[in-house]
Protein backbone atom coordinates (compact mmCIF):
# COMPACT_ATOMS: atom_id res chain seq x y z
CA UNK A 1 0.00 0.00 0.00
CA UNK A 2 1.64 3.11 -0.99
CA UNK A 3 1.49 6.68 1.06
CA UNK A 4 -0.99 8.19 -1.86
CA UNK A 5 -3.20 4.82 -0.81
CA UNK A 6 -3.43 5.39 2.75
CA UNK A 7 -3.64 8.81 2.30
CA UNK A 8 -6.73 7.98 0.14
CA UNK A 9 -7.97 5.94 2.63
CA UNK A 10 -8.02 8.08 5.50
CA UNK A 11 -9.77 10.62 3.56
CA UNK A 12 -12.71 8.23 2.49
CA UNK A 13 -12.80 7.07 6.06
CA UNK A 14 -13.20 10.85 7.22
CA UNK A 15 -14.93 12.24 4.83
CA UNK A 16 -17.60 9.20 4.26
CA UNK A 17 -17.52 7.27 7.21
CA UNK A 18 -15.94 4.28 5.30
CA UNK A 19 -13.71 2.81 3.08
CA UNK A 20 -13.41 -0.26 0.72
CA UNK A 21 -10.14 -1.62 0.09
CA UNK A 22 -10.22 -4.16 -2.40
CA UNK A 23 -8.62 -7.82 -2.49
CA UNK A 24 -6.35 -7.89 0.61
CA UNK A 25 -6.39 -11.66 1.14
CA UNK A 26 -4.39 -13.85 -1.49
CA UNK A 27 -6.11 -17.11 -2.75
CA UNK A 28 -4.59 -19.25 -0.61
CA UNK A 29 -5.69 -17.18 2.24
CA UNK A 30 -9.02 -17.13 1.00
CA UNK A 31 -9.51 -21.08 1.27
CA UNK A 32 -7.59 -21.48 4.52
CA UNK A 33 -10.15 -18.72 6.17
CA UNK A 34 -13.26 -20.41 4.24
CA UNK A 35 -12.55 -23.76 5.07
CA UNK A 36 -12.17 -22.27 9.17
CA UNK A 37 -15.49 -20.11 8.89
CA UNK A 38 -17.26 -23.32 7.16
CA UNK A 39 -16.41 -25.80 10.21
CA UNK A 40 -17.11 -23.02 12.51
CA UNK A 41 -20.87 -21.91 11.81
CA UNK A 42 -21.55 -25.59 10.99
CA UNK A 43 -20.60 -26.25 15.28
CA UNK A 44 -22.46 -23.17 16.13
CA UNK A 45 -25.48 -24.42 13.95
CA UNK A 46 -25.41 -27.93 14.84
CA UNK A 47 -25.29 -26.34 19.09
CA UNK A 48 -21.78 -27.24 19.50
CA UNK A 49 -20.53 -23.42 19.76
CA UNK A 50 -22.45 -21.20 22.31
CA UNK A 51 -21.08 -18.26 21.52
CA UNK A 52 -23.53 -17.05 18.15
CA UNK A 53 -25.57 -14.27 17.61
CA UNK A 54 -29.07 -15.68 17.64
CA UNK A 55 -32.22 -14.26 15.11
CA UNK A 56 -34.73 -12.10 16.18
CA UNK A 57 -32.25 -10.06 18.20
CA UNK A 58 -29.53 -7.24 17.36
CA UNK A 59 -27.23 -6.87 20.32
CA UNK A 60 -25.91 -8.38 23.39
CA UNK A 61 -26.18 -10.60 25.28
CA UNK A 62 -27.55 -12.98 23.26
CA UNK A 63 -28.99 -16.38 24.65
CA UNK A 64 -27.37 -19.75 23.16
CA UNK A 65 -30.78 -21.70 24.31
CA UNK A 66 -32.40 -19.50 21.52
CA UNK A 67 -30.40 -21.20 18.53
CA UNK A 68 -32.00 -24.33 17.89
CA UNK A 69 -35.49 -22.76 17.71
CA UNK A 70 -34.70 -19.28 15.73
CA UNK A 71 -31.23 -19.88 14.24
CA UNK A 72 -28.15 -17.81 14.07
CA UNK A 73 -26.33 -14.94 12.34
CA UNK A 74 -23.10 -14.76 13.72
CA UNK A 75 -20.48 -16.80 15.30
CA UNK A 76 -18.70 -14.96 18.34
CA UNK A 77 -15.05 -15.45 19.66
CA UNK A 78 -13.43 -16.62 16.79
CA UNK A 79 -10.09 -16.66 18.69
CA UNK A 80 -11.60 -18.59 21.79
CA UNK A 81 -8.65 -21.30 21.58
CA UNK A 82 -11.58 -23.38 22.45
CA UNK A 83 -13.10 -23.29 18.49
CA UNK A 84 -11.30 -25.37 16.10
CA UNK A 85 -9.45 -22.75 13.26
CA UNK A 86 -8.91 -20.09 16.59
CA UNK A 87 -5.12 -19.94 15.17
CA UNK A 88 -5.63 -19.36 11.29
CA UNK A 89 -8.17 -16.59 12.71
CA UNK A 90 -5.98 -15.23 15.10
CA UNK A 91 -2.99 -14.67 12.54
CA UNK A 92 -5.22 -12.92 10.05
CA UNK A 93 -5.93 -10.68 13.03
CA UNK A 94 -3.09 -9.62 14.26
CA UNK A 95 -1.15 -9.63 10.50
CA UNK A 96 0.26 -6.75 8.54
CA UNK A 97 -2.18 -7.03 5.94
CA UNK A 98 -5.24 -6.34 8.15
CA UNK A 99 -3.13 -3.80 11.30
CA UNK A 100 -0.60 -2.26 8.31
CA UNK A 101 -3.93 -0.29 7.08
CA UNK A 102 -5.34 0.13 10.88
CA UNK A 103 -2.43 1.88 11.93
CA UNK A 104 -2.61 4.19 9.05
CA UNK A 105 -5.85 5.10 9.75
CA UNK A 106 -5.53 5.77 13.45
CA UNK A 107 -2.31 7.43 12.71
CA UNK A 108 -0.43 5.42 14.88
CA UNK A 109 1.92 2.52 15.42
CA UNK A 110 2.21 -1.11 17.43
CA UNK A 111 2.80 0.50 20.60
CA UNK A 112 -0.56 2.21 19.94
CA UNK A 113 -2.89 -0.84 19.44
CA UNK A 114 -5.27 -2.24 21.71
CA UNK A 115 -6.98 -5.92 20.65
CA UNK A 116 -10.35 -5.90 20.48
CA UNK A 117 -13.09 -8.12 18.81
CA UNK A 118 -13.17 -10.54 16.08
CA UNK A 119 -16.59 -12.27 15.43
CA UNK A 120 -18.02 -13.53 11.95
CA UNK A 121 -21.81 -12.63 10.21
CA UNK A 122 -22.94 -15.44 8.87
CA UNK A 123 -26.39 -16.52 6.60
CA UNK A 124 -29.38 -17.10 8.85
CA UNK A 125 -31.61 -20.04 8.76
CA UNK A 126 -34.17 -16.89 7.40
CA UNK A 127 -34.30 -13.80 6.28
CA UNK A 128 -33.41 -11.09 9.16
CA UNK A 129 -33.06 -7.43 9.44
CA UNK A 130 -31.38 -5.03 11.72
CA UNK A 131 -32.31 -1.66 12.44
CA UNK A 132 -31.01 1.44 11.78
CA UNK A 133 -28.32 2.09 14.70
CA UNK A 134 -25.20 3.56 15.54
CA UNK A 135 -22.95 1.29 17.25
CA UNK A 136 -22.59 3.42 20.69
CA UNK A 137 -25.00 5.76 20.50
CA UNK A 138 -28.74 5.13 21.45
CA UNK A 139 -31.89 5.81 19.68
CA UNK A 140 -33.21 7.46 21.85
CA UNK A 141 -30.32 10.28 22.24
CA UNK A 142 -30.97 14.10 21.33
CA UNK A 143 -29.38 15.83 18.80
CA UNK A 144 -26.91 17.73 21.17
CA UNK A 145 -26.09 13.99 22.84
CA UNK A 146 -24.99 12.77 19.14
CA UNK A 147 -22.98 14.94 18.81
CA UNK A 148 -21.17 15.21 22.01
CA UNK A 149 -20.33 11.70 21.38
CA UNK A 150 -19.63 11.80 17.59
CA UNK A 151 -17.28 15.15 18.24
CA UNK A 152 -14.65 12.92 19.58
CA UNK A 153 -12.11 10.54 18.14
CA UNK A 154 -13.49 7.34 17.13
CA UNK A 155 -10.34 5.47 18.75
CA UNK A 156 -10.73 2.31 16.77
CA UNK A 157 -11.09 1.05 13.15
CA UNK A 158 -13.82 -1.39 12.49
CA UNK A 159 -14.38 -3.53 9.51
CA UNK A 160 -16.06 -6.36 7.71
CA UNK A 161 -13.56 -8.73 5.49
CA UNK A 162 -15.96 -10.26 3.01
CA UNK A 163 -15.14 -14.30 2.59
CA UNK A 164 -18.08 -14.49 0.11
CA UNK A 165 -19.89 -11.71 -2.26
CA UNK A 166 -21.54 -9.97 0.43
CA UNK A 167 -24.30 -6.87 0.11
CA UNK A 168 -25.26 -6.73 3.46
CA UNK A 169 -24.07 -3.85 4.61
CA UNK A 170 -26.17 -0.63 4.57
CA UNK A 171 -24.96 3.20 5.37
CA UNK A 172 -25.93 6.62 5.27
CA UNK A 173 -22.64 8.09 3.83
CA UNK A 174 -21.51 11.32 6.18
CA UNK A 175 -23.93 10.40 8.90
CA UNK A 176 -20.80 9.64 10.69
CA UNK A 177 -20.01 13.59 11.06
CA UNK A 178 -23.74 14.91 12.06
CA UNK A 179 -26.46 14.46 14.32
CA UNK A 180 -29.74 12.59 12.61
CA UNK A 181 -31.85 14.81 10.09
CA UNK A 182 -35.77 15.07 10.94
CA UNK A 183 -36.38 12.27 8.29
CA UNK A 184 -34.17 10.22 9.90
CA UNK A 185 -35.35 10.62 13.22
CA UNK A 186 -38.88 10.20 12.34
CA UNK A 187 -37.70 6.65 9.56
CA UNK A 188 -38.91 3.47 11.50
CA UNK A 189 -36.23 1.21 12.60
CA UNK A 190 -36.58 -1.09 9.80
CA UNK A 191 -37.24 1.80 7.06
CA UNK A 192 -36.44 0.51 3.35
CA UNK A 193 -34.80 3.26 2.25
CA UNK A 194 -33.54 6.97 4.01
CA UNK A 195 -32.03 10.03 1.20
CA UNK A 196 -28.87 9.17 0.51
CA UNK A 197 -28.60 5.46 1.75
CA UNK A 198 -25.45 3.06 -0.01
CA UNK A 199 -25.61 -0.76 -0.12
CA UNK A 200 -21.88 -1.73 0.82
CA UNK A 201 -21.25 -4.37 -2.46
CA UNK A 202 -18.19 -6.46 -1.29
CA UNK A 203 -16.12 -9.14 -2.98
CA UNK A 204 -14.54 -12.37 -1.85
CA UNK A 205 -10.98 -10.79 0.22
CA UNK A 206 -12.28 -7.42 0.08
CA UNK A 207 -12.68 -5.44 3.26
CA UNK A 208 -14.67 -2.26 4.20
CA UNK A 209 -13.42 0.16 7.14
CA UNK A 210 -16.36 2.20 9.19
CA UNK A 211 -16.84 4.41 11.73
CA UNK A 212 -19.38 2.35 13.72
CA UNK A 213 -20.78 5.66 14.77
CA UNK A 214 -22.31 5.76 11.05
CA UNK A 215 -25.85 5.58 10.59
CA UNK A 216 -26.39 1.63 8.90
CA UNK A 217 -28.11 -1.54 9.49
CA UNK A 218 -28.21 -4.67 7.93
CA UNK A 219 -29.75 -6.98 5.77
CA UNK A 220 -29.31 -10.45 5.23
CA UNK A 221 -30.41 -12.80 3.02
CA UNK A 222 -31.21 -16.26 4.40
CA UNK A 223 -30.64 -17.79 0.78
CA UNK A 224 -27.69 -16.57 0.04
CA UNK A 225 -23.97 -17.97 1.38
CA UNK A 226 -22.60 -15.70 3.72
CA UNK A 227 -19.32 -15.84 5.98
CA UNK A 228 -18.00 -12.06 6.63
CA UNK A 229 -15.03 -11.44 9.40
CA UNK A 230 -16.27 -8.42 11.54
CA UNK A 231 -13.16 -7.36 13.61
CA UNK A 232 -12.12 -4.12 15.70
CA UNK A 233 -8.96 -2.91 16.45
CA UNK A 234 -8.51 0.21 18.99
CA UNK A 235 -6.08 2.67 20.08
CA UNK A 236 -4.75 2.55 23.83
CA UNK A 237 -6.25 6.47 24.65
CA UNK A 238 -9.65 5.47 23.94
CA UNK A 239 -9.66 2.82 26.40
CA UNK A 240 -12.01 4.05 28.80
CA UNK A 241 -14.25 4.99 25.94
CA UNK A 242 -14.13 2.02 24.49
CA UNK A 243 -14.71 -0.49 27.53
CA UNK A 244 -18.55 -1.08 26.68
CA UNK A 245 -18.37 -1.20 23.27
CA UNK A 246 -15.47 -4.87 23.86
CA UNK A 247 -16.11 -5.73 26.63
CA UNK A 248 -19.62 -6.35 26.62
CA UNK A 249 -19.08 -8.92 24.60
CA UNK A 250 -16.83 -11.07 26.85
CA UNK A 251 -13.52 -11.35 25.19
CA UNK A 252 -12.43 -11.09 28.79
CA UNK A 253 -13.08 -14.61 30.08
CA UNK A 254 -10.21 -16.29 27.24
CA UNK A 255 -8.33 -13.50 25.93
CA UNK A 256 -5.30 -15.00 27.87
CA UNK A 257 -5.58 -18.70 25.68
CA UNK A 258 -5.28 -16.77 22.62
CA UNK A 259 -2.88 -18.73 20.07
CA UNK A 260 0.16 -16.38 18.81
CA UNK A 261 1.81 -19.61 17.74
CA UNK A 262 0.87 -19.11 13.98
CA UNK A 263 1.88 -15.51 13.65
CA UNK A 264 4.83 -14.35 11.06
CA UNK A 265 7.99 -13.87 13.06
CA UNK A 266 8.94 -12.32 16.55
CA UNK A 267 7.65 -8.83 15.26
CA UNK A 268 3.96 -10.03 14.68
CA UNK A 269 4.28 -12.11 18.18
CA UNK A 270 5.45 -9.29 20.01
CA UNK A 271 3.28 -6.67 18.66
CA UNK A 272 0.17 -9.39 19.41
CA UNK A 273 1.25 -9.70 22.54
CA UNK A 274 1.44 -6.13 23.38
CA UNK A 275 -2.35 -5.39 22.12
CA UNK A 276 -3.43 -8.33 24.61
CA UNK A 277 -1.96 -7.25 27.08
CA UNK A 278 -3.79 -3.52 26.77
CA UNK A 279 -6.88 -5.29 26.59
CA UNK A 280 -6.50 -6.99 29.84
CA UNK A 281 -5.12 -3.87 31.40
CA UNK A 282 -8.72 -1.94 29.92
CA UNK A 283 -10.66 -5.09 31.72
CA UNK A 284 -8.92 -4.47 34.78
CA UNK A 285 -9.59 -0.66 35.25
CA UNK A 286 -13.42 -0.88 33.59
CA UNK A 287 -14.89 -2.97 36.04
CA UNK A 288 -18.94 -3.46 35.07
CA UNK A 289 -19.64 -1.89 31.91
CA UNK A 290 -23.17 -3.41 30.93
CA UNK A 291 -24.23 -2.80 27.48
CA UNK A 292 -24.08 -0.22 24.70
CA UNK A 293 -27.53 -0.94 23.04
CA UNK A 294 -30.82 -3.22 23.81
CA UNK A 295 -32.81 -4.92 21.42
Amino acid sequence: MTAQDSSSHLSQLQSNGFVVIKSILSPSQLELLRTASQQATALARAGQWPHVRTVGKQFPPWNPADAPSHGIWGVQHLMNPQLPGHADFAALYFSEEILGIVKELLGCGDEDLVMELFNMLVRPERDFELRWHRDDIAAEATDEEEMERLGRPAFHAQYNLALWEDESLVVVPGSHARARTGVERAAGPFERELPGQLVVRLEPGDIVFYNNNILHRGVYDSGKERATLHGSVGHVAGSRLRARNVLQHGVGAWVDGVDLGGLKGEGERRRAEGMRERLVRMGGESGEVGYSLEG
